[in-house]
């Protein structure tokens, strides 16, 4: 018997002891809708939750923490990988990798919240009932101490019953034992005279002095003495029944009162019923109106309101948080940009030259024959473009096309810039030195692996515009310049953009995956200068078109994406032309 005891503690212990170890993962927590979801180090520990930055900054303390006793762990209903942790008001938004870690991840946190004391069937039931009788004692007492205050006259009336109970019953006692006594005296005179008679027939001559009286009869009766015909226990009958009567009389009329208190006090906690009625109706009609309300409006900062399949926020809002997000992102840029310091970014490639160069190099051949035969195309006839922003000399067309509910349309745009050549414009919007002075979208970038010193793979992360979800692309970008095959037309330089994939970057969970094909094809014209004077950028014209073919991805509304396309291709040409402007004023003519 003692070593199964000490066989159970000490499997007891070893719980206990693993319990008190210190487990700790990483996993994806949301931050809030700028940043999204961030890896962090997740560590449990008894029951208690924290999470750090990293593993390494642990020494630095815990960027917050979260007691299990009392929280609620729901899997997501639609995200197999995400789970929520939440106490009270406070909420974590978690993701494992795959939905196996994540079920694991849930079957620790309630295994340490079980053994911690809570979410175990004894101690619900002994918890609630603690409560239960707390909340039943504290609101008797509360009941009755206001009834108190409120009704002192009912009181004293419950009082006075009391009184008259503890009399009545008295006198109920007295006069009982007065009928008893009187019934046992009967009892007594009856068996006496029976005696008496037989004693005659035996013996009629005989009289002891004093014991026999004779009766109108001429019979004779025995003589009792005289104080047995007094009360046997000095009784006053005719008190004890005016007493009776009267304390009855109280108790009725007592009563009486207590039933007017009684209707009184039911009367008043009527009206405060109907007045906590009324105010539980208004307080609902309250919550309704202003769940309404929030209906309404975008609810902003939770994950379930991001772009998704089973998003909770509609286009029209999803285009407003948009905007709004785009907006910021201008203020903030125009801010940097009155006091931007040049980043040099050279081009510090992860991978050199790999035996796969032959085969993106040939791809790159490929791209750039297609765009010198087919973006050049006049955008009449039949290939269904449509005008969508007209500027001074920048033209912006668009062909609408979708593919699985995913907008495809292809933008092409013409814009002429006087001051600057195609090869300086095509020469900034290539080389990664000058890319974080004119791109605004851009959150970071890296160069992959140089391919040659034309051609380089680039992974490049945008800035996040919530509630869109975050997006990244691997493309190669290469420069070419195509000599004229006739002396009156202009050479032509060409940048293009097409998405790739590496082995070193395959798509995150993180972020969704774009596929682009761009081209930025610029040819320059030069109008002759008067007589011998040199060429300067007043006689400089470059002619550009810009053809995008972007696949977002994701689940981003066809009309939001068409909105935001429109806003901002126009935006980046403007911009990224008056950057090459301002660059080369003061530079030597590059042709």
């Amino acid at each position: 018997m003692s070593d199964c005891s000490s066989s159970g503690s000490d499997e007891d212990l070893d719980l206990e002891s693993e319990l008190l170890d210190e487990l700790g993962g990483t996993l994806s927590k949301w931050t809030n809708y700028i940043h999204g979801w961030q890896d962090r180090w997740v560590v449990l520990k008894g029951n208690i939750l924290s999470y750090y930055r990293s593993a390494d900054e642990k020494e630095y303390g815990c960027r917050g923490s979260i007691c299990l006793s009392k929280a609620v762990i729901t899997p997501h209903e639609f995200d197999e990988c995400r789970f929520d942790i939440s106490v009270n008001d406070s909420i974590w938004y978690l993701r494992a990798e795959h939905p196996l870690l994540r079920q694991q991840w849930i079957d620790t946190i309630e295994l340490h919240k079980a053994e911690s004391g809570y979410g175990s069937e004894s101690s619900l039931r002994r918890h609630g009932s603690l409560l239960s009788l707390t909340s039943a004692t504290s609101g008797l007492s509360t009941t009755s101490t206001s009834s108190f205050k409120k009704g002192y006259s009912l009181r004293e009336k419950l009082a006075e019953m009391e009184t008259f109970r503890d009399i009545l019953c008295r006198q109920v006692d007295t006069l009982q034992k007065y009928f008893d006594n009187g019934a046992d005296i009967e009892s007594k005179d009856d068996l006496h005279r029976d005696k008496v008679s037989d004693e005659e027939e035996d013996f009629p001559t005989s009289r002891p002095d004093g014991d026999y009286l004779l009766n109108n009869n001429s019979s004779k009766e025995k003589l009792f003495p005289m104080d047995s015909l007094k009360d046997p226990i000095g009784i006053d009958f005719k008190g004890e029944a005016i007493t009776f009567k009267a304390t009855t009389a109280g108790i009725l009329s007592t009563l009486s009162h207590c039933i007017e208190i009684m209707v009184k006090r039911e009367e008043s906690w009527q009206r405060r019923l109907d007045k906590e009625i009324e105010r539980r109706r208004r307080a609902e009609d309250a919550y309704k109106a202003a769940l309404t309300e929030l209906k309404k409006k975008p609810l902003y900062g939770g994950p379930d309101y991001e772009e998704g399949p089973n998003s909770l926020i509609n286009e029209e809002e999803f285009f407003d948080a948009v905007e709004a997000a785009l907006d910021k992102h201008d203020q903030i840029e125009e801010q940097a940009e009155r006091s931007r310091v040049s980043q040099q970014i050279a081009l510090t490639p992860d991978t050199y030259s790999s035996i796969s160069t032959q085969k993106y190099l040939t791809k790159v051949e490929e791209m750039v024959q297609s765009h010198m035969t087919y973006s050049l195309q006049d955008v009449g006839g039949d290939a269904n473009w449509q005008l969508v922003v007209e500027e001074g000399d920048m033209r912006v067309y668009r062909r609408e096309a979708e593919e699985n509910g995913i907008v495809l349309d292809p933008l092409k745009a013409t814009h002429a810039v006087r001051g600057v050549t195609g090869h300086e414009v095509c020469h900034y919007f290539w080389d990664t030195t000058f890319r974080n002075d004119w791109e605004t979208t851009v959150e970071s970038f890296k160069v992959v692996e140089v391919l040659s010193d034309k051609a380089v793979i680039i992974h490049q992360t945008h800035k996040r515009v919530w509630p869109a979800s975050q997006r990244d692309v691997l493309y190669v970008s290469v420069i070419h310049k195509f000599l004229s095959t006739n002396e009156n037309d202009p050479d032509t330089w060409l940048v293009c953009n097409f998405s790739v994939d590496h082995d070193s970057y395959p798509p995150s969970t993180r972020c969704i995956r774009a596929k682009i094909n761009v081209a930025m094809i610029c040819q320059t014209l030069i109008s002759p200068p008067e007589g011998d004077k040199e060429i300067t950028r007043d006689n400089i014209l470059c002619k550009i078109t810009y053809v995008a073919n972007v696949n977002p991805g994701g689940w981003a509304p066809a009309s939001v994406l068409r909105a935001v396309a429109k806003r901002e291709y126009p935006k980046f040409l403007k911009r990224f032309t008056t950057y090459v402007q301002e660059k080369t004023s003061s530079e030597a003519i590059l042709f």
